[in-house]
């Protein structure tokens, strides 16, 4: 019975693989980690610039922590990552590794984006309901809304993990009705993006 059980599991890991490598979401995975690479070394290159060149960055992080409070900070990123993610997430980290309680406010913002997420995937499902708008945001998002459709869960878990914006695959994931108890489990590797970021950022900073 324990081989038999044994063999199906392995039997259905096999065609997942062979749904997936047909599909190309391995390749997909590969062109989308490429593309983060890039963006990961420029910020890390302006940082550096930043800091060597035009001003002292750790200054400036404890400049903004000290005028602006962590309310209002946090409330902007929570907006821009439930519109499309706006503003990227490494800026936020920066500022958190400066904070007077690093880890309480990456958490807070790993949260702010894991709710801005849910926000967004409420948005997709609510353009479903706007025939004008839900045709208008299919054609614009018919790539991501195709492979959505195609992987379903990987795809939110790469979303989660890469530097791919959040919020895309969250509405995705809304306009497709994508089962939202699903969404929720596999959205919280949002949590383990930020504290692998800040490991890398805490540091520079």
């Amino acid at each position: 019975m324990k081989k038999e059980a044994k063999s199906k599991k392995k039997s259905r890991a096999r065609l997942l693989h062979q749904y997936y490598s047909y599909t190309g979401f391995y390749k997909f995975v590969a062109k989308s980690v490429k593309k983060a690479i890039i963006p990961i070394i420029l910020f890390i290159a302006a940082i550096f610039a930043l800091d060597y060149f035009v001003l002292d960055l750790d200054k400036l992080l404890v400049t903004v922590t000290e005028t602006y409070s962590p309310i209002g900070i946090l409330s902007v990123f929570f907006a821009s990552e439930s519109l499309l993610g706006i503003i990227p997430p490494e800026l936020f980290i920066a500022w958190a590794g400066k904070s007077e309680f690093p880890i309480f406010y990456l958490s807070l913002l790993a949260a702010a984006s894991y709710l801005g997420g849910i926000v967004s995937y409420w948005i997709g499902v609510g353009i479903t309901k706007i025939p004008a708008v839900h045709k208008q945001i299919e054609t614009n998002m018919a790539k991501h809304i195709k492979n959505t459709r195609k992987w379903g869960g990987f795809l939110i878990i790469v979303g989660a993990l890469l530097p791919i914006p959040f919020a895309m695959t969250s509405i995705a994931a809304g306009i497709i009705r994508f089962p939202f108890m699903s969404y929720l489990m596999y959205g919280l590797l949002r949590f383990v993006r930020f504290y692998a970021y800040a490991l890398v950022i805490f540091e520079m900073v």
